[in-house]
């Protein structure tokens, strides 16, 4: 039987596999490939991570020779899990994998920056702008407050010692008002 000092953990290579050995890594596969992708997803790991850590698995395994000789091989190849799994966590902490969102044309592709489309931007800005000095000095500050400051209702009432019912109705008020000037210049 084969101690914990004996799984592959560097990837180097021992001896090259033998037939037997390739034999043995075609079976053991069969047989522990579901299993081990479970092991993998109850560690969390996302189904393409679980099944690139399984193949990581075999790919470790495939450069050991005498793994025919292997005593208690289940073993052995979920240690070898373990491993490979103690590495992914390794790797997604270094990386910050998990804090990363992948690449989508319709979040992150190139805006539009064609010139009518800036110019009718700057008129909509400029539109907006007037609408917002025509507001009561309340209901501007309340919504400037609440959309572009981006502060909780409740923080707004509390600031300007008002109620939250109030804070709602200024930000609706204004809001409408924004809305009409906007639809007016667009027809």
């Amino acid at each position: 039987m084969r101690g914990r000092d004996d799984a592959p953990t560097d990837g180097a290579r021992v001896d090259a596999p033998t037939v037997a050995d390739r034999a043995r890594m075609a079976e053991l596969a069969m047989q522990f490939r579901p299993a081990l992708q479970r092991y993998f997803l109850r560690r969390r790991l996302t189904r393409e991570d679980a099944e690139d850590a399984v193949q990581e698995v075999f790919a470790r395994l495939s450069r050991r020779a005498g793994l025919a000789s292997i005593d208690n091989i289940e073993g052995y190849l979920f240690e070898t899990a373990g491993s490979v799994t103690i590495d992914h966590q390794r790797r997604g902490r270094v990386r910050a994998h998990d804090r990363h969102d992948a690449y989508d044309d319709e979040r992150h592709g190139f805006a539009d920056f064609a010139s009518d489309r800036l110019l009718q931007g700057r008129q909509e800005l400029q539109i907006v702008l007037a609408a917002l000095r025509e507001l009561p000095e309340r209901s501007r500050n309340v919504f400037i407050l609440a959309r572009l400051e981006q502060m909780r209702h409740a923080e707004i009432a509390r600031r300007l010692g008002i109620s939250v019912s109030t804070v709602e109705k200024h930000v609706v008020r204004a809001l409408a008002h924004l809305t009409l000037r906007l639809g007016e210049a667009r027809r």
